[in-house]
């Protein structure tokens, strides 16, 4: 089995982990504040983790350049965008379905390199697309009749907007990481990744201390008195995001996005076992078509 597999499995089910902690945490914190503190209390685990690899593993510094401040700033504001889209959907919908609209990321990248590149498709391309759609158009109608002018405003609707831009952003993010740390030139996939996280979490800490500081000063006090519930998100998504760095330096990010889609599957089981939620039949068939839509994109 090759690495790029168990590192993706693994970051998919702490990015599942850091995604409830970070609804649970969103009734005291509120979307923002929630959604820093996956950076706030990461980016000291990151800097951590660069430096015992330096110095217990041997792994030399990279020398920096314009090229990967460029990408890890276009990739650390992509993520915090998305991130706050992704948590803000929690409230709208239930935890599985606010989590399935962002996974139409890879759907969403093949058609706009389609659209924009002009990249050929595949009849079985085309195929999982459609399959990836119908996926969305279900989960999206799931509590309304069934009939056309429901599901066109299902599919423009406030809820299914914010989810498919959660997946753009994201997918903007994770190809803006793979170029950055690519861009290091060495000392090999491991440190290169480490360097990459531990820059990003830093600026993004940094990005979002100052916008809140501007915005409600108020939030800065409550991040730091949850900080027993914060530093746990924090601490998972460090973790998960150096387990996604580590894969998308090793294997192409289409390919490692694609695997992700296992997420999925945790999710459903914390959605059920931790909040008590309810899905429907129609929603648990539209996010099993979105895989399956993925699935078809990995492997025509």
């Amino acid at each position: 089995m090759e690495l790029w597999i168990p590192i993706t499995i693994g970051a998919a089910f702490l990015q599942n982990l850091r995604s409830a902690l970070q609804k649970h945490l969103q009734g005291s914190l509120g979307t923002r504040g929630a959604s820093f503190v996956r950076f706030g209390y990461g980016f000291p685990v990151a800097i951590l983790y660069v430096l015992a690899l330096h110095h217990f593993a041997g792994y030399p510094f990279p020398a920096l350049n314009w090229t990967f401040a460029f990408w890890a700033v276009i990739g650390g504001l992509a993520q915090i965008f998305a991130t706050i889209m992704l948590v803000h959907l929690f409230s709208l919908r239930n935890f599985a379905v606010g989590t399935a609209y962002s996974k139409t990321e890879p759907v969403q990248a093949a058609i706009f390199g389609f659209i924009l590149l002009g990249e050929k498709l595949t009849p079985g391309s085309v195929a999982a697309i459609i399959v990836g759609v119908v996926g969305v158009m279900m989960i999206s109608m799931a509590r309304m009749p069934l009939s056309w002018r429901n599901m066109l405003v299902a599919l423009t609707g406030r809820t299914a907007l914010i989810g498919i831009a959660s997946g753009a952003v994201f997918g903007i993010s994770a190809v803006a990481y793979r170029s950055a740390s690519l861009s290091l030139g060495g000392p090999g996939p491991v440190m290169e990744a480490a360097v990459t996280l531990a820059c990003v979490t830093t600026f993004q800490t940094l990005f979002m201390l100052v916008w809140m500081f501007w915005k409600d000063r108020r939030e800065i006090v409550q991040v730091l008195l949850t900080w027993r519930s914060s530093s746990l998100v924090g601490l998972a998504g460090v973790v998960g995001s150096a387990g996604w760095f580590t894969a998308m330096t090793l294997q192409q990010v289409a390919y490692v996005r694609a695997l992700g889609q296992i997420e999925l599957v945790f999710t459903f089981m914390a959605s059920y076992f931790l909040f008590h939620e309810k899905v429907n039949r129609m929603e648990v068939a539209g996010c099993l078509l979105i895989v399956c839509g993925i699935l078809g994109l990995l492997f025509s």
